[in-house]
């Protein structure tokens, strides 16, 4: 059940909207929890309903053990759940990927079942992981623990398939106060401005470039050469999906989850405005960059002793954040490259202490995101270095014989639009959760306060959904495409 699709706009939405915040008026408040968790069951179950037989036990194995370890606190009962999480991931994830990788290695032929990918399992994964880890840490507020607030915080759909990766401290509160269960207007008129930014982001942005980045990559993929205009015009339409496509979910997960008065975390702050790798990594899928610092490169050391092991960790965190989006040496090579962005990044600022004027540290930090990408686009080794080939090889020709004219206009012209204008939070001058383990709040500076538009609900509301409606009759049905980080 997509977001933009029309059983969950008109359907869905509405029905858990109106049924929950009557149930928490008329019934009270647990039976309004209850219905968001069956909710949100049903909505993870629409896609396979078997995936449901999948996620109950991972929420009670999780949750129990983590019971545990907040009343005793033991490492190797950590280590135990750490490691069951770890191999269900593994089975469904990466076994294939194994299995062919001995296969190539050793010459051998040992033949597996191909093995369905559970939708979300990398997300609520990691998620159930950290809450483990804090549990044995005794970072556990207990006054807002509850097997309801913890269902809800795995469930809670706007976030369950692909995020943002939420931490327990940020959402099992919010799920325990009195005021989450009271209609809030401005709440509401706030979530549907984020989920119509984001679904502008998804159907007139990223859909729209999708098919000129097919187009290079899907003859790349063939074996056959591609000419470098038509490798740079295909990877920079790919820089513009993977942005719009993603973040678009983001907004849209942000404003769902407005609208029953609960905040995510943001995800994206215009990253492609990042002036330096580590910048980028402050700016891009922001709660990934939060999990992979507390939960991996802080326990294997940080910056604590020495900047060769600091580079190691860089090195390890990278490597296996690459490795967590997909089984496939191609997102390896991915991690590894930012790994080697983000050494070279630390050993110039430490060493060099050159300040280069910020339209290089842009232009530079941009030419390697964007290079980096062609790896995690590609879905072979083989056709990634074809199109890198094509990028750096000034003798073929600029011409452009996949994709016409009007794909370099439009895919400048989203770019554009990343590079130059506000985006979502600073539009809706929204307080927002810092990405960090504590969840800070501050104001962000905004181009346009929603709270002052908030005077005139009705009119606002109807504005909204007028372009609601408007997008969405632009849309062709039989067209739509799932939001890219569902394969992970």
């Amino acid at each position: 059940m997509l977001f933009y699709s029309f059983e969950f706009m008109y359907l869905f939405l509405p029905l858990v909207l109106c049924g929950y915040f009557a149930l928490a008026r008329y019934s009270g408040g647990g039976s309004a929890r209850v219905l968001l968790v069956l909710s949100s069951l049903a909505f993870y179950g629409w896609w396979d309903y078997k995936y449901i037989a999948l996620i109950v036990p991972s929420i009670t194995f999780n949750y129990v053990l983590g019971e545990r370890l907040l009343k005793y606190g033991h490492r190797g009962l950590l280590a135990f759940g750490v490691a069951c999480n770890l191999a269900l991931i593994g089975y469904y994830k990466y076994a294939n990927f194994f299995v062919d990788t001995v296969n190539s290695l050793a010459g051998s032929e040992y033949v597996i079942r191909q093995i369905a990918l559970p939708l979300a399992i990398s997300f609520f994964t990691f998620q159930q992981i950290a809450w483990l880890v804090d549990c044995n840490a005794k970072r556990i507020n207990r006054s807002h623990e509850s097997p309801l607030s913890y269902c809800l915080f795995v469930l809670f759909f706007p976030q369950l398939i692909a995020g943002p990766i939420v931490h327990h401290s940020e959402m099992m509160p919010q799920f325990s106060k009195s005021e989450t269960l009271r209609f809030d207007w401005s709440n509401f008129a706030v979530g549907l401005s984020f989920f119509i930014i984001g679904l502008g982001k998804k159907v007139i942005i990223a859909d729209n470039v999708a098919p000129y980045s097919n187009a290079v990559f899907d003859v790349a993929e063939a074996g056959t050469a591609v000419s470098t205009g038509d490798a740079w015009v295909g990877v920079l339409a790919y820089t513009s999906q993977i942005y719009f496509d993603f973040s678009g979910y983001a907004d849209m997960a942000i404003g769902l989850a407005k609208m029953f008065n609960i905040d995510l975390p943001i995800n994206f702050n215009s990253p492609y405005k990042a002036k330096s790798i580590s910048d980028f990594w402050r700016r891009w899928h922001m709660t990934l960059s939060r999990f992979l610092r507390d939960y991996i490169y802080i326990p294997c050391g940080g910056n604590r002793k020495g900047e060769w092991k600091r580079q190691r960790n860089l090195m390890i965190t990278m490597l296996l954040g690459g490795l967590w989006h997909g089984a496939s040496w191609n997102f390896v090579i991915w991690g590894a490259l930012h790994g080697l962005y983000l050494v070279i990044n630390h050993t110039w600022t430490r060493l060099v202490k050159v300040h280069l004027p910020w339209f290089i540290s842009w232009g530079l930090t941009f030419l390697v995101v964007v290079i980096a990408w062609v790896f995690f686009r590609a879905t072979s080794f083989d056709a990634a270095i074809r199109i890198i080939e094509a990028m750096l090889t000034l003798t073929r020709s600029l011409n452009l014989t996949l994709v016409g004219d009007e794909a370099v206009w439009l895919v400048m012209a989203s770019l554009a639009v990343a590079f130059l204008l506000p985006n979502s939070q600073q539009l809706l001058n929204r307080q927002e959760f810092l990405p960090s383990r504590q969840g800070e709040v501050r104001q962000s500076d905004g181009w346009l306060s929603i709270i002052s538009l908030n005077r005139n609900f009705v009119s606002l509301f109807f504005l909204q959904a007028t372009a609601l409606i408007s997008i969405w009759y632009l849309l062709d049905q039989n067209s739509l495409q799932e939001f890219i980080y569902f394969q992970f």
